[in-house]
């Protein structure tokens, strides 16, 4: 029997997406982070791992507040599965770009796993994508953003 009902979980999911945007737009993670437990595990395969609530608030926000990732603007989630069994969550996040207007989208995706610990919140998430795909979709972001610069001056 499931630990927790789907429900909770997706209630739960839903304010970590919200927080994520949030976070994207504002460039405050606070709402984020707080979608963790205190003594949570947070894994991400280029940058390591991470313990503990304030250590991933620390680390989000120094790496979503320079260079490129500033432009990230939205993570929308392409699909997710629930297991209700353990309370994981799998999911794919578009790591998407500013608008430019040049009227495509430029995102990649990543992998996301998460455990989900109770009164909604998450005890661990993994997050793993291709680096090589993403400095493809970032270089030509870049590019995009310099030639419509150029073109506009």
């Amino acid at each position: 029997m499931a630990r927790w009902k789907r429900k909770e979980i997706e209630k739960a999911f839903e304010k970590y997406q919200a927080a994520a945007l949030k976070g994207a737009q504002t460039k405050d993670w606070s709402d984020w982070a707080d979608c963790f437990t205190e003594d949570a595990t947070y894994f991400e395969h280029h940058f390591g791992r991470f313990w503990g609530r304030q250590r991933i608030l620390d680390w989000i926000t120094q790496t979503m507040t320079s260079g490129f990732a500033t432009h990230m603007t939205a993570f929308p989630i392409s699909w997710y599965s629930i297991d209700e069994e353990r309370g994981w969550i799998f999911c794919e996040v578009m790591n998407r770009m500013e608008d430019l207007g040049d009227g495509k989208i430029y995102e990649e995706p990543n992998l996301t796993i998460l455990h989900y610990a109770g009164n909604g919140l998450f005890k661990y998430e993994e997050d793993a994508y291709n680096p090589v795909n993403m400095g493809t979709m970032v270089t030509a972001w870049m590019d995009a953003k310099k030639a419509l610069e150029a073109k506009a001056s």
